[in-house]
């Protein structure tokens, strides 16, 4: 069992990765596992993850403004605080804010996650 503290972390910078995202995101870990993740996540507008799945699933819940979660061959959802999203293991998706307004959210990842492709 691994217990995670809720705590804010002033001297662990926030990454910014672009390897996978498209636009400004955020990113503060809170806890790694071989097997899982676990991340909080903020997206400025506009911003989004590469189209991708997860091994095992994935389970996002908003926690800050409004944004959007997409799977393969769907329309985009939008999100709200509160929100909870499950994706389904092997689900092809990709999340992110809105056009106009930023969107954060924890995100529990089951498995690996290979990303496949950039959203145009």
């Amino acid at each position: 069992m691994q217990l995670i503290r809720a705590s804010h972390k002033p001297d662990a910078a926030s990454r910014q990765p672009t390897e996978t995202f498209t636009g400004t995101v955020h990113m503060d870990p809170i806890f790694t596992a071989d097997d899982c993740m676990g991340n909080n996540v903020c997206f400025t507008p506009g911003a989004r993850t590469f189209w991708h799945h997860h091994e095992r699933g994935q389970i996002l819940t908003v926690t800050l403004g409004y944004g959007l979660v997409c799977s393969e061959g769907q329309p985009p959802r939008r999100l709200q605080v509160g929100d909870m999203v499950h994706v389904p293991a092997g689900e092809k998706h990709w999340h992110g804010g809105t056009n106009a307004t930023c969107m954060a959210h924890t995100a529990i990842s089951l498995g690996s996650k290979p990303f496949t492709r950039a959203l145009h």
